[in-house]
């Protein structure tokens, strides 16, 4: 049991420290004096829980921290629970055990990561946790009327939530969710889970019908192709047999045309030689007559260069006469006679030599000089004769060079070659111009022409019968076929690819069907642990109720027995989804409706005892009754002051037992043999609390 509580700081209060003992305390006060704030209190030092919205809202207006502190019995020992809280929001915690006057710690702190806990350690010695302790220990305003005033289906409700049953939806919740992540796995790992086995199972089905109804289409394909590939292959050796055919036909085209450009060729090159002989005649035309005066003219030349050489001597001849006498008619110039003497020897001369006679040196050389004249005269009628025998010789040398250039050796030689020009102007005439001329006449012109004409009759001989059209009709039946062939190909291809996958889909949906199947027993074996178990219209919560409304049943009625009412028992029974309360006299059944104020205070706080016994209530023994009169009227408010009073004698029968009652009906106690009550009033410096 609590022995004492101790605040500072905390809420409304700035020191409080208040002693309890067995039996019944009660907190008397105005609204707003502290007194629900021992109970936040309680459950905060013990666990660090409140009822407040947040750990800063504790701390007392003004200052910059407060704790609370909780001192309790358990089993002969002493313990001490104790928690701070600063305005920042710092949080200190401590749990320790009495040995010898002094409190040693047990626990410290939450540093749950370290496994250090206090509230686990406080939840281990009171055998209880907040939540827990909240139901079996804690009656909140207007929950103890509503015991009795709530609807069946709301009691049940009420009922599931103190005995824990409405627990068993979250493990429900739990199992569903287990379930749900069993799939999501299942679906991540095969892409189904087993809700889509009957999907698989049609798709399946359709894709056995698909499989089914494409093996014969693969079979016919499969005829159709090898009817093909037969035709195709026939086709192909007559394409063979042909092909070289129309190669040979190209050939023998060619060939035609090699002959034809052969013989064009032969006649210009017969035409050429034609052309070179005529030119050769042409040019040895005269040259005879040239060559038969070479004699005569090589005679006359020789005489004609015999006169120029005379004719030049005799011109230098008279030039030297001419020269020596100029020479004497400057010396008759300077030999001049004087009275007929000499001017040398002054002799007297008769008559002068001629020689020294000026004018007869002067006709001397006017006569000379005539006589040059005359001989240049000669020396040009010879030149003249001379270059026209040297022309008439060099058409001499011409024709003779001629000749030998062409080998022309006399006229027998050029009549041969008027023989071959004629010869071989009646053979080009003979030779056909057109492809399609006589090709044997064409072979006539020389040994080349023939071999190239043998060539064209033996094309002609292996290509005879040869049909182009039929030709090039085979190739495109072929290329028909081939391409028939090639559809036919792809279209076995695509259903071979797809049988094969069918089949594929087929072994990979059975398998999966299959683990599927072992999945789908595997859930229904989940969902009857859920159904049968955990749901809270289970069968283990349908006998969870049972027990719990037998058990709470009787520990009421052994409450009621105490509580000097003429309700001896209470019977609780489930019925559909509801719970109804019987209350029994000893002779009859009583309806709820037909018992007093008092005696229905009796039957709620009954059954709330019969609760917290079923429950185990705690190690504490300790049950909190806030504000038990609220929505009650005078006569109820007395009734419930009468069982209240009643308290103190249950706890001292048996398991001694703490019960705080907190109340702002102060008058309704001053009458009662409540023993310990303290009286809470609200003042400008918090909480001022009076042992009354």
């Amino acid at each position: 049991m609590i022995t004492a509580i101790e605040l500072g700081d905390f809420l409304s209060h700035s020191q409080t420290r208040l002693e309890f003992g067995n039996g019944v305390t009660v907190f008397v006060g105005q609204n707003g004096a502290g007194k629900s704030s021992i109970i936040d209190a309680i459950t905060f030092a013990l666990f660090g829980q409140h009822t407040r919205k947040s750990n800063k809202g504790l701390i007392k207006r003004g200052s910059n921290q407060g704790f609370a502190k909780v001192e309790f019995n358990i089993n002969g020992k002493q313990y001490q629970a104790v928690r701070k809280i600063d305005n920042k929001g710092g949080l200190a915690a401590k749990f320790s055990e009495n040995a010898n006057d002094e409190f040693l710690e047990i626990a410290a702190g939450e540093r749950k990561q370290f496994g250090e806990s206090m509230t686990q350690e406080v939840e281990k010695t009171i055998g209880l946790g907040f939540e827990k302790l909240k139901i079996a220990s804690i009656v909140q305003q207007g929950e103890l009327n509503a015991i009795i005033k709530a609807k069946p289906k709301e009691f049940k409700e009420l009922l599931n939530a103190i005995i824990g049953i409405d627990k068993l939806d979250v493990a429900s919740e739990a199992m569903k969710t287990i379930t749900k992540n069993f799939r999501e796995k299942i679906r991540d790992k095969k892409g189904y889970d087993d809700t889509h086995i009957d999907i698989l199972l049609r798709e399946l089905q359709k894709i056995m019908v698909e499989l089914e109804e494409s093996k014969p289409q693969k079979e016919q394909l499969v005829l159709k192709q090898i009817e093909l590939q037969k035709e195709v292959s026939s086709l192909r050796v007559k394409l063979e047999i042909e092909s070289p055919k129309i190669d040979k036909r190209n050939q023998l085209e060619l060939r035609k045309k090699e002959l034809q450009s052969y013989a064009k060729e032969a006649i210009q090159e017969i035409q050429r030689e034609i052309a070179e002989k005529e030119h050769k005649i042409r040019d040895c035309e005269g040259c005879f007559e040239h060559i038969s005066l070479k004699n005569d003219l090589e005679s006359k030349m020789e005489r004609i260069e015999l006169a120029v050489e005379e004719n030049q001597k005799k011109i230098q001849e008279l030039t030297g006469k001419v020269a020596s006498l100029k020479e004497k008619q400057a010396l008759a110039e300077k030999i001049q006679l004087k009275d007929n003497k000499c001017p040398v020897c002054d002799s007297k001369v008769e008559k002068l030599n001629p020689l020294f006679q000026e004018e007869h040196l002067k006709q001397e050389i006017v006569s000379i000089k005539e006589q040059i004249i005359s001989a240049e005269k000669e020396r040009l009628s010879y030149n003249q004769k001379r270059a026209e025998f040297s022309k008439r010789l060099q058409d001499v040398r011409n024709a003779e060079a001629t000749l030998r250039a062409h080998a022309i050796k006399d006229q027998e030689d050029i009549r041969k070659i008027q023989g071959e020009i004629k010869l071989k102007k009646e053979n080009v005439q003979k030779i056909p111009l057109s492809i399609n001329g006589n090709l044997l006449e064409i072979s006539q012109i020389d040994s080349n022409a023939k071999r190239i004409f043998e060539i064209i009759t033996k094309l002609e001989q292996e290509t005879k019968g040869f049909n182009e059209d039929e030709f090039l009709n085979l190739k495109k039946s072929i290329n028909e076929k081939q391409t028939v062939l090639s559809q036919t190909d792809q279209h076995l291809g695509a259903i071979i690819e797809k049988i094969s996958k069918y089949e594929e889909q087929i072994k990979t949906t059975q398998k999966i069907v299959s683990d599927l199947k072992v999945v789908k027993k595997y859930i229904e074996k989940l969902d009857i642990i859920q159904m049968n178990i955990f749901s809270r219209d289970g069968p283990v919560a349908m006998s969870l109720r049972s027990w719990a409304l037998n058990t709470i049943s009787a520990k009421s009625s052994e409450y009621l027995t105490l509580l000097n009412t003429k309700i001896q028992r209470i019977v609780l029974s489930e019925k559909a989804r509801d719970i109804s309360i019987t209350c029994y006299s000893k002779s009859e059944m009583l309806d709820l409706e037909s018992l007093s104020g008092g005696e229905q205070v009796s039957v709620a706080l009954a059954l709330r005892l019969g609760m917290a016994s079923l429950l185990g209530a705690s190690n504490l023994n300790l049950m909190i009754l806030d504000e038990p009169t609220t929505h009650l009227d005078a006569e109820r408010k007395k009734a419930l002051v009468g069982v209240l009073s009643q308290l103190s004698d249950i706890a001292n029968i048996g398991k001694p037992m703490q019960f705080i009652i907190i109340t702002h009906d102060s008058e309704i106690f001053e009458d009662s043999n409540v023993e310990k009550i303290y009286k809470f009033e609200s003042t400008e410096h918090g909480s001022k609390i009076i042992a009354l």
